[in-house]
């Protein structure tokens, strides 16, 4: 997905200068990367930005950013924040982007099915990792992995190997790392290792006139 975001120019970086543009009702940002090319400070619509974030792509929307004389500059959001009270954007950074370089992003795993190993024997489905990171170019950013998780059984799980992979990404996360599997419930894997586990022995602690006895038999032997 490729969305538009229309940008101007800020004159300087600082708090004031944040703090100046966010009265002015602008989201402060500020767009770096490429060959050789500096950090330029930059502000941007709060509303739009929100609408891309939001969307099902989200961090990985491909975004062509229109400043005044430069024409489209195709970036990533690289990093945001959130007012926790307010939930409006305070900063923004982006990321600019050739289109073809490869390039490392991080993408959601997305479930679908409802194991056997729940349906049939119990279980619980628990998720292990929930995003994984990939590498490709910036065109052909995928909006998640999806696994089927319809046939897995108790103890059974799916690793990132596991999962198909595309033409046009690989992943760069560890093939042997674990995504999903299906497991017991607490409360029955307790019971089940508590019937498990032998019972020890009962060992006997002889009192020390026992033991003294028993060493003036073995003497007179």
């Amino acid at each position: 997905m490729e969305a538009v975001l229309e940008a101007t120019p800020r004159d300087t970086f600082g708090k004031n200068e944040a703090r100046r543009t966010r009265r002015g009702g602008q989201v402060p940002a500020v767009l770096y990367g490429g060959d050789g090319k500096e950090a330029t400070p930059i502000q941007v619509a709060p509303k739009a930005l929100l609408k891309i974030l939001h969307s099902e792509s989200g961090q990985n929307t491909l975004i062509a950013l229109k400043l005044p004389g430069a024409g489209d500059t195709r970036v990533l959001v690289r990093d945001f924040q959130i007012d926790p009270v307010t939930h409006q954007v305070l900063h923004a950074d982006f990321y600019r982007v050739a289109m073809d370089r490869l390039i490392q992003v991080t993408i959601p795993v997305s479930v679908r099915g409802e194991p056997k190993g729940v349906k049939q024997q119990g279980g619980l489905l628990e998720f292990i990792r929930r995003e994984i990171v990939i590498e490709c170019l910036p065109g052909d950013i995928p909006e998640n992995v999806d696994i089927d998780v319809s046939e897995l059984m108790l103890h059974q799980g799916i690793r990132v190997r596991d999962v198909a992979t595309s033409e046009k990404w690989k992943s760069v996360t560890e093939g042997e790392a674990m995504l999903v599997h299906v497991i017991m419930p607490k409360a029955e894997a307790a019971a089940a290792a508590a019937t498990a586990t032998p019972a020890e022995p009962e060992v006997i602690k002889k009192g020390k006139k026992e033991e003294a006895e028993e060493e003036k038999e073995d003497k007179k032997k």
